[in-house]
């Protein structure tokens, strides 16, 4: 149901937590390296297909110019989370993230944080289930899960600040 792409390799440590959620809230997802720059053919294949293959949102990171999120955008029907992810040649990430933003009217991209493609994977999955109930249902758990750990850890400082 999801794809998740990135320009590199060197990409995967961020990207893997996009997996890691779609995993827990047990999203069927696919994965692989797509790259703007040095293999344009595949990634307009790729941007041009997915839909017919079953993928209902994609999630893109890309670092540096990153490019990735929004030539996806342009060629695909379907909803694109991007993620600006720190790269080598980066100074700050600044770059990354001001290029997924700041998409022309009409090729939209949901940006997430720099390296934040967790956030890209849980948003996906939100979007996909406004169609499913139970990975609805799903999400409502985890999200009362987040609930709960952060009513856990506040308790547990304030018996130690007592």
């Amino acid at each position: 149901m999801v794809a998740i792409i990135m320009g590199s390799d060197s990409d995967l440590p961020v990207m893997q937590k996009a997996a890691d959620i779609l995993t827990e809230l047990q999203v069927p997802f696919e994965m692989t390296i797509v790259s703007a720059h040095r293999t344009p053919d595949r990634m307009f294949q790729f941007a041009k297909t997915a839909h017919e293959r079953g993928i209902r949102v994609i999630i893109a990171g890309a670092g540096g110019a990153a490019h990735l999120p929004g030539m996806v955008a342009a060629i695909s029907p379907l909803p694109v989370v991007g993620v600006p992810v720190k790269s080598s040649n980066s100074i700050d990430g600044w770059d990354s993230i001001l290029s997924i933003l700041q998409m022309p009217e009409g090729v939209p991209v949901a940006t997430v944080a720099l390296n934040a493609a967790r956030n890209a994977g849980i948003l996906a999955a939100q979007m996909i289930a406004t169609s499913d109930a139970d990975l609805l249902q799903r999400i409502v758990q985890f999200k009362q899960s987040l609930e709960k750990k952060v009513l856990e850890k506040a308790e547990a400082m304030e018996r130690h600040l007592k």
